[in-house]
């Protein structure tokens, strides 16, 4: 059974100021939820109308018609958590850093946190217009990823005029990223998905590189975000491997 209070306070975390308010995000999913359980990341409670591996407390059983009540997904799945917004440490001043510039859609930041994950870059560092990553669509996105990567919400300008790493755009017109001798120690800015890297921030990069288009029809504009990340991160870590 679930009580009223506790589905007004599920419902209001779909919203950034009652999530900062509380200190909580929702979770959905015996797989998300398993990755999140399984860090360092503080389980507040579970929902679930299945049989549950944690078994305390922390867990509700509740019917399948309770978790559509609570659910953020167009289908409910078997389970939904929240958790407690971790403590986030400093930024890191060496490493491989993602930058994010203004990106708003909720699939294109969780995307990025899980490649962040695979090619092991431990903090990504977004514009505070950023979409926040405790989104319940980020977090779906993330596949829990978001355990293992540090977001870090900051002044971008700021940010690079403090740092003494190389910084390389993803831009249209730049310097091919499979020419490019790239750094272990770096960081990659990737821009907003329709008006790409800010003029401000433009003005900050020290390399612009461009993933070059081989198709004999240039129909298509650009690349998603989220697809040029992952292929910029892939030739970062092709470099330093090899």
């Amino acid at each position: 059974m679930i009580s009223k209070s506790q589905i007004k306070l599920i419902t209001s975390l779909k919203q950034k100021k009652y999530r900062n308010t509380e200190g909580l995000f929702v979770a959905e999913g015996p797989k998300v939820i398993a990755e999140l359980v399984a860090s360092k990341i503080r389980l507040h409670s579970l929902f679930t109308s299945e049989i549950s591996a944690v078994e305390d407390s922390t867990t509700h059983k509740i019917s399948e018609l309770e978790l559509k009540k609570i659910s953020f997904l167009t289908t409910a799945n078997s389970s939904l958590a929240l958790f407690e917004i971790p403590q986030i440490s400093e930024v890191k001043k060496t490493g491989l850093t993602v930058v994010l510039d203004a990106i708003r859609d909720p699939g294109n930041l969780g995307t990025i946190i899980r490649l962040c994950d695979w090619f092991g870059v431990e903090q990504l560092v977004c514009s505070t217009d950023t979409v926040d990553c405790y989104n319940p669509k980020v977090i779906q996105a993330t596949m829990g990823s978001i355990a293992r990567v540090q977001v870090h919400y900051l002044d971008v300008q700021e940010y690079l005029n403090s740092s003494n790493l190389p910084v390389y755009g993803g831009v249209m017109n730049g310097n091919s990223i499979y020419a490019e001798t790239l750094p272990e120690d770096a960081i990659v800015v990737l821009g907003n998905e329709a008006n790409g890297i800010s003029k401000e921030i433009m003005g900050l990069l020290t390399h612009k590189i461009t993933i070059p288009q081989f198709g004999q029809r240039h129909d298509t504009e650009s690349l998603n975000v989220a697809t040029a990340t992952a292929v910029l991160l892939s030739e970062f870590r092709r470099t330093i491997g090899t």
